[in-house]
């Protein structure tokens, strides 16, 4: 039996979380048994989603909840041989094994890197994919307003949009994510929150209104979006990332909805399954083409699984946060 190493929460956060709530752990790990394979994590992904999770689905003491890209090391499993890529949600481990549940081979196309599978062909890719497409019902040619648009979700949001042939306006809170989504992306309009009123500049970038408002803020940008919405427009609601370390700011403009027949839903990447086919086909194919382009903040080493985290609400990173620990 030899040794790995897991990143547990040790404490619940108050507020922003900070690194004394996490700890590096060195545990044993089991060669793989009768069914079984030994995976050892190759790429980690760091997601807002995981914050609120640390406040109640995270036990404490117990391996961070998250998932990752993989390859496996050891196999008694007829499912899987030795060399294979796997995707996984066995949480933040080096080295685990597993009976084969949670764990799906990852038929990798060549000319892509391995790190496209955990954003845009990843989780991330198809809850932007059919958030859009399915909650958000869009059409073609609309009018649409993605908030935090240069991270990972918002970014494939935004250009799945532009592919579409609609009018795409993007909020972000630095100059340079601001320059990218202009320059390298190509939307339409770009609204630096931080530095501009954001009600008012959402107002002068939208003059036709706005037919689907891609939610991951809450807050302020919900309520700066309420009052563009055009009749029957639809706000799919992907996350709220304001709100994710307590507080957060009220919304008072949520009877736009009454009176503009507004459809506002949630949703999360599961409900998209049926999707699948459809959606690697199309992301690989605009991955390839250059029609989808990504940003990706990478942290080399396992042990920085918390700096990546922490880094998420501080605005870190550019694109997608992940975690690299072997190639």
């Amino acid at each position: 039996m030899t040794q790995t190493r897991q990143i547990h929460l040790v404490r619940r956060p108050n507020g922003k979380p900070v690194a004394a709530d996490f700890a590096l752990v060195e545990v044993p790990v089991a060669d793989a048994g009768e069914g079984e394979i030994q995976v050892s994590a190759l790429i980690m992904s760091v997601d807002p989603y995981m914050r609120p999770r640390l406040d109640a689905d995270q036990a404490l003491d117990a391996p961070l909840l998250g998932g990752g890209v993989g390859r496996v090391v050891q196999s008694r499993n007829p499912k899987f041989k030795e060399g294979d890529l796997v995707r996984h949600g066995a949480g933040f481990r080096e080295t685990f094994v597993s009976d084969g549940k949670g764990v799906s081979r990852l038929q990798r196309d060549p000319d892509l890197p391995l790190s496209v599978y955990m954003h845009a062909l990843g989780g991330t890719g198809i809850t932007a994919y059919g958030g859009l497409l399915e909650t958000g019902a869009l059409k073609d040619g609309e009018q649409v307003f993605i908030s935090t648009a240069a991270g990972a979700v918002g970014s494939v949001a935004a250009q799945i949009a532009k592919i579409k042939g609609c009018y795409v306006v993007g909020s972000t809170g630095s100059d340079d994510k601001a320059a990218w989504l202009r320059d390298e992306v190509g939307l339409d309009a770009v609204i630096n929150y931080k530095t501009q009123d954001l009600a008012r500049a959402l107002k002068d970038a939208t003059p036709q209104g706005i037919d689907v408002y891609f939610e991951n803020v809450g807050g302020a940008h919900l309520d700066a979006a309420l009052p563009r919405m055009n009749v029957r427009g639809r706000i799919p609601v992907c996350g709220m990332i304001s709100t994710y370390n307590g507080g957060g700011e009220g919304v008072q403009n949520l009877f736009s909805l009454i009176y503009g027949r507004i459809r506002m839903e949630g949703f999360v990447a599961s409900d998209f399954a049926h999707l699948n086919a459809a959606f690697v086909a199309d992301m690989t194919d605009w991955l390839k083409s250059g029609q989808i382009k990504y940003q990706e903040t990478v942290l080399d080493g396992f042990e920085r699984a918390p700096e990546g985290l922490i880094g998420l609400f501080e605005g870190a990173n550019s694109g997608k946060m992940l975690i690299h620990i072997a190639d």
